[in-house]
């Protein structure tokens, strides 16, 4: 989310944003355009992980590589969604940063289950953790490394990420088309 959130910032401090809207290109096929290489480079990212954590640290595989790579696809773009959704709001790049950090790196860094057990925080905090689609994306890939595929799951957790993707989409839609306003 961090990268992506400086990316729609950066347009709009350089003043190229509106040139690129008024070209006869359509706001999807720009947003694609930014997002591609992002995701190539994620799912790289993603795989050179997955090896390590399985021949370096012996961390166990028990899920199928499709099911790990599909969640992590899902999420990758849940996080850049959500970077452009904050890149469309902020005023500056500096700003776009600041809440891409907030908002993004620091819950999910903190509230996923990534550094703590969920089930030892606060009801309040387990309650507000299950908002972030990071919390999803663990329960996803512990279970899909430690236990196997359990495509009841599966299915769950991915439907949730699904979710949020559509929601992001809207959102980048709303930001865009109120920043050209």
């Amino acid at each position: 989310a961090f990268l992506t959130g400086l990316l729609i910032a950066r347009e709009r401090e350089r003043g190229t944003l509106e040139a690129l809207f008024v070209t006869p290109v359509r706001p999807f096929e720009i947003v694609l355009a930014k997002l591609i290489p992002y995701v190539v480079v994620g799912m790289i990212d993603i795989v050179i992980c997955i090896v390590a954590a399985h021949f370096i640290f012996e961390v166990p595989m028990r899920g199928s590589l499709f099911s790990i790579l599909f969640a992590s696809f899902l999420y990758l773009i849940v996080s850049l969604l959500l970077g452009l959704t904050i890149s469309g709001f902020a005023q500056s790049q500096f700003q776009a940063s600041q809440i891409a950090l907030l908002a993004s790196f620091m819950p999910a860094l903190m509230l996923s289950g990534f550094v703590f057990d969920t089930r030892n925080l606060p009801l309040v905090v387990q309650i507000i953790s299950q908002l972030l689609p990071a919390t999803h994306f663990m329960v996803l890939i512990k279970t899909l490394f430690m236990g196997g595929d359990d495509w009841k799951l599966w299915f769950k957790e991915c439907g949730i990420l699904l979710g949020y993707i559509v929601v992001l989409i809207c959102a980048v839609n709303f930001s865009l088309k109120k920043r050209l306003r």
